[in-house]
């Protein structure tokens, strides 16, 4: 029972920063109206996002075994339900900046605490790698959440209205939610102190570091960062794709992007089931290709759209639908990898990789974004969704080294043995 509670605050925590993070696709498509901010300039939210969440994990992940996984996710959640119930009443560009950057602090005392937690509640690897799917694709049902509750706050009728902001009550209230959840569900942390007793917390930085000495390790993280970059460059511009390139109103481009949501949520679920039966290796590098041929046929059917503004469900043209699809192919990947490095790392490590995960995923998102908001800007958007077929080829090549660098069955990374490697 003690594990079902905390699983179930687990699926919580990632559950409300799902909707808080990747409202920024729709926050940059709204700032842009209501503040009359350029592609560029909106492009940055997503930079205010990723660069705290990067820069905080660099600075604490090396602390978390120290604070306790359970106190440090306690503390991003009272965090953001300040944060998110202040902004309805003082919106400005400036403020949303100022969210973004606190979700990027929260979510990253989360991750690393929610990674490093799922090394204590499973007891194998397969365990580790299904439940590591189940939990990102609650994630992804967060964000398709997200989706419809913001877009059912936009005016349509009022480009300049700010009514979307009260969605972040909701989100407070959530937030309060799971931090009460959390504060009275009990984790058994004796394992990870046991361990962390003899060491300062320089020596847990130092470990940090250490990590990506590790040959294995470093692949990684070049993985982890190019399949962020890939899947936050489509999803924080579909909905701006959605509406200055198939013509959409602002509600239905928020809730047509939903779609991709839904496809990563579904796919991850399934590779839950798949992955655990089949070779992960096989399984992505299909995903990989499905994904690249996807966006081949579905980017030139957006040529022939015509400027006529959709208003209507009935109306909404049929690369739309399909393009968003490409969430199916890339779901499995992230969670796959993530689970594959953990879980050839002994438990107490799992925190500073988890830092590493979350430091490498931030910078990924923050330059697929801001690369592609700047091609999309100069060049159009559909030469920006073109544009992800780069990442997806390096990262079939990173697979296969990746594949060949870990370890033999029942064997995990240890620094002090493969420190030269």
């Amino acid at each position: 029972m003690t594990n079902f509670r905390i699983k179930l605050s687990l699926f919580l925590n990632y559950f409300v920063f799902a909707i808080l993070l990747n409202s920024v696709g729709t926050v940059i498509l709204q700032v842009q109206l209501n503040f009359d901010v350029s592609k560029g300039s909106a492009s940055v939210l997503e930079a205010f996002k990723d660069l705290s969440i990067a820069i905080a994990s660099f600075l604490i992940a090396s602390y978390v075994n120290k604070i306790g996984y359970k106190k440090t996710m306690l503390i991003a959640l009272g965090l953001i339900a300040v944060m998110c119930l202040i902004i309805p009443s003082v919106n400005s560009f400036l403020m949303t900046k100022l969210l973004f950057a606190a979700a990027g602090v929260g979510f990253a005392l989360i991750k690393v605490s929610v990674f490093a937690t799922i090394g204590l509640v499973t007891k194998t690897k397969n365990e580790h790698l299904s439940l590591m799917n189940f939990l990102e694709s609650f994630f992804m049902v967060g964000i398709l959440t997200g989706s419809f509750l913001f877009a059912s706050l936009v005016d349509n009728n009022n480009p300049k209205s700010t009514t979307w902001f009260n969605a972040y009550y909701i989100l407070g209230g959530l937030a309060v939610l799971a931090f009460f959840l959390l504060l009275t569900t009990k984790l058994d942390e004796s394992s990870i102190q046991e361990a962390e007793q003899s060491k300062s917390a320089a020596d847990d930085f130092i470990e940090m570091f250490k990590l990506i000495l590790l040959l294995l390790v470093l692949v990684f993280i070049f993985s982890a960062f190019f399949y962020v970059l890939i899947e936050q460059s489509i999803m924080s511009w579909l909905p701006t794709f959605n509406k200055d390139v198939l013509h959409l109103s602002t509600s239905l481009s928020i809730q047509m992007a939903s779609i991709l949501s839904a496809s990563i949520a579904l796919g991850r679920f399934l590779a839950g089931l798949v992955l655990r039966k089949m070779d992960w290796l096989i399984v992505l590098v299909v995903c990989l290709l499905a994904a690249a041929t996807l966006v081949v046929v579905a980017v030139p059917l957006t040529k022939n759209i015509t400027g006529i503004s959709v208003n209507s469900l009935a109306d909404v043209p049929l690369v739309a639908f399909i393009f968003p699809l490409i969430g199916l192919f890339l779901a499995p990947i992230y969670p796959a990898i993530n689970s594959v490095i953990l879980s050839n790392l002994p438990a107490h490590r799992h925190a500073s990789m988890s830092g590493l995960i979350v430091v490498f995923s931030a910078l990924g998102g923050t330059t697929g974004s801001i690369i592609t908001g700047n091609i999309f800007g100069a060049y159009g958007g559909q030469t920006a969704f073109y544009f992800s077929l780069v990442p997806i080829c390096i990262l079939i090549v990173l697979l296969f080294v990746f594949k060949r660098l870990q370890p033999k069955a029942g064997t995990v990374v240890d620094l002090k043995t493969a420190g030269g490697h």
